[in-house]
């Protein structure tokens, strides 16, 4: 009867499983353990913990990998994998290509655009498209250019 704790955060919370089988829940907060199973949650030091649980428990360390997303560009999100990715200073657009070849140029990130209609939300919009009308942008979030949307539209 073998009990692994998984790490979930590091140092502070491990999920208890044995044979496999998730059985609770472990968090340790000053030199305290709180451990939740089916018979309820209690507060353990580390000895009550090894005689609860067995001294042949093992801990499992939790692997942090940093990724990065491919799929942005000077901090904004793209629909699809950047090629080419450059900055323009002058009007603060992080631009990138949809292929290492291509000659359009795309806007990085979450923007709002007014055409004839009103102002529309736009992901990546055509860098033509953005030098044609007005716009506002970019926004690292949806949750962000829905804001400015809904502000726009109050105007």
């Amino acid at each position: 009867m073998t009990v692994k704790a998984k790490e979930v955060l590091n140092g502070k919370f491990w999920i208890v499983e044995q044979e496999g089988v998730r059985i609770g829940t472990l968090s340790l907060d000053d030199n305290q353990y709180m451990l939740s199973d089916a018979t309820g949650t209690r507060f353990l030091t580390e000895t009550q913990l090894k005689s609860k649980l067995g001294k042949d428990m093992t801990w499992t360390k939790l692997a942090i990998t940093e990724t990065k997303p491919d799929k942005e560009v000077h901090g904004y999100t793209t629909s699809c994998t950047p090629y080419n990715p450059m900055y323009d200073v002058s009007r603060k657009l992080p631009l990138f290509t949809k292929s290492e070849k291509s000659k359009s140029l795309y806007c990085a990130g979450y923007y709002i655009i007014r055409f004839d209609k009103g102002w529309v939300k736009s992901f990546c919009p055509k860098l033509i498209t953005v030098e044609r009308y007005d716009f506002k942008g970019p926004f690292k979030t949806d949750l962000e250019m829905r804001t400015e949307l809904s502000k726009a539209n109050a105007k």
